[in-house]
């Protein structure tokens, strides 16, 4: 027989708990950013003609070059590389960043880049971009770690960096700071920035929200930078932002709470596709779909592809043609290859791009469409970034 003080005092625990989960709610509610209108995406070349079609078709590209991105002085460690396609004109075809230091979560940890030159077909010798104590004082708060560099080129040719950040705490713990280039150049000797914000996508202290891989670009000159929520319930998002790099609000893809990291794939300027990191054990590649241009998501069955728990990206390059890097061993980071897809969904090996064997380690791949080149890298073993580059079979490398 339950006393009648003790049955009280739950009621009451669980009432206050109760109380509090609707005010966690009301609380996310009103804060949540709004949903973005309908956009349309749009393929590498600003949707690829026929003509350009067709020399993006994966089945004609083959291995034109390959090597390390160099690094910068010192650095013992590196991850989580991005690339940026540049402008025709400009004397880089991509610049690419990552974080380095001594170690992952290291303090000397700052974000790295390089770009690689169209007139030598080298990439220059890196240097560090951002750096955390200056980012914190700038912003007013500490900044203890950084990682996850994601960058975009807006509509007047400059430079966005979307950086993963944290304070005290894990990365769960992390908000993702938009920082822009501050000056007027945006070649790698003079590129330097300043922050915008920490992007406000939740009432608590818009922790837990991280960035990993490239953004969608969109028709209108803006667009849409996948992120996830990590903490506990782990679910992607998809943050809209206009060709000045102005935040216009957020939308979740998945109403599952083991996806993470998801990349973007247009089939069509209104139909794209995200495949996502799965954390289940004996994992498989994740996908939803919005036929829309990005206001209602529908959950997909899951892939074929296995998944270790680890990244993807997938790059479409024009209709009917798509691109994928991942992991293909189903418990390890020890394979990395690129495979093909007509539909986003079903996807055939096209290239083995690292190999090895128990211990070895390749992952957090990045893709790029730049001088009529797939360009690929890849995290090597937690010490360095490599890179493959891949063209037209019957056009070589420009």
């Amino acid at each position: 027989m339950h006393h009648p003080l003790a049955l009280q005092s739950r009621l009451t625990r669980a009432a206050l708990a109760l109380a509090l989960v609707l005010c966690v709610a009301v609380l996310d509610g009103w804060q949540r950013p709004p949903v973005p209108a309908a956009a349309e995406a749009v393929f590498p070349g600003s949707m690829a003609t026929a003509n350009t079609a067709a020399g993006m078709d994966p089945s004609r590209l083959k291995p034109v070059a390959s090597g390390s991105i160099p690094m910068p002085a010192g650095a013992l460690a590196a991850h989580a590389s991005s690339l940026l396609p540049m402008p025709e004109g400009h004397p880089a075809a991509l610049l690419a960043f990552w974080f380095a230091g001594d170690r992952e979560s290291a303090p000397n940890v700052q974000i790295a880049a390089s770009q690689f030159d169209r007139a030598t077909q080298t990439w220059q010798p890196a240097r560090y971009v951002v750096n955390r104590h200056v980012m914190g004082q700038a912003l007013g708060f500490g900044v203890r770690r950084l990682g996850n560099p994601v960058a975009w080129l807006d509509a007047s040719n400059r430079v966005h960096l979307f950086v993963v950040a944290t304070g005290w705490g894990g990365w769960a713990a992390s908000r993702v700071l938009h920082l822009v280039q501050s000056g007027p150049e945006n070649r790698l000797s003079e590129l330097s920035f300043a922050p915008v914000r920490v992007l406000p996508l939740s009432w608590l202290w818009n922790t837990s929200y991280l960035v990993r891989n490239a953004p969608l670009p969109l028709a209108d000159g803006g667009m849409v930078l996948p992120a996830h929520f990590e903490i506990g319930s782990k679910f992607p998002v998809a943050l809209r932002f206009d060709g000045s790099g102005e935040f216009l609000g957020m939308v979740r893809l998945s109403s599952r709470t083991h996806l993470l990291q998801p990349t973007l794939l247009p089939q069509t300027p209104r139909h794209w596709i995200a495949l996502m990191r799965d954390t289940r054990p004996e994992g498989r590649i994740t996908a939803v779909q919005t036929l829309d241009g990005g206001q209602h998501w529908s959950d997909l069955p899951d892939l074929a592809e296995t998944n270790p728990d680890a990244a993807v990206v997938g790059l479409g390059l024009a209709a009917g043609h798509s691109v994928l890097v991942h992991n293909t061993s189903p418990h390890s980071r020890e394979l990395l290859d690129l495979s093909a897809s007509s539909d986003g969904l079903h996807w055939s090996r096209l290239q083995a791009l690292a190999h090895g064997g128990e211990g070895d380690e390749y992952s957090y791949p990045a893709l790029a469409w730049a001088d009529q080149s797939l360009w690929v890298s890849y995290t090597d073993h937690r010490r360095s970034i490599s890179w493959r580059r891949f063209a037209a079979a019957d056009k070589g490398a420009p």
